[in-house]
């Protein structure tokens, strides 16, 4: 599918949910609850068949934490990304997608060390560059390190 057939296919399938687009990709807005069924069904559905998570990442939009997943089918050559918003910035978590790409692994365990976002049911979620002493989420726009030199 092109760009402007995925976007009326996901307005058509998720009609509850916010569809937008960027310069390359349709974007879907799901809520947390939403998304093991949603990302189930666009890896699964022969009409879109995501079977490839190529990306996986977190912003900090201040105060909300945005997670972004992008997708990509290797069987029809489109993509797109689902956004999730988490509200709760002191206590954020989410479900993994580890069960449905094993790609996820590594993905999240980059952003619980770096935001802090916890996944349930990610099979090891671990810090992967600082060490589990290190206080605070480097990536987020609150973090306080007086080490940090500005310029």
């Amino acid at each position: 599918m092109i760009k402007e057939e995925l976007k009326h296919y996901l307005e058509q399938t998720f009609p509850n949910s916010k569809v937008d687009e960027t310069f390359d990709f349709p974007v879907l807005f799901i809520t947390k609850e939403e998304l093991i069924p949603v990302m189930k069904q666009l890896r699964d559905a022969p009409e879109t068949k995501f079977n490839f998570l190529f990306c996986e990442t977190a912003v900090d939009r201040n105060p909300e934490l945005e997670m972004v997943y992008h997708l990509s089918s290797t069987y029809y050559h489109h993509d797109m990304m689902v956004k999730v918003v988490l509200e709760d910035r002191e206590n954020p978590v989410i479900e993994s997608v580890y069960s449905l790409w094993e790609a996820a692994d590594l993905y999240e365990d980059e952003i619980y060390d770096m935001f802090g976002i916890r996944f349930t049911n990610h099979p090891n979620l671990r810090r992967i560059f600082l060490t589990e002493e290190w206080v605070g989420y480097p990536l987020r726009k609150d973090y306080q390190d007086d080490k940090i030199i500005s310029l």
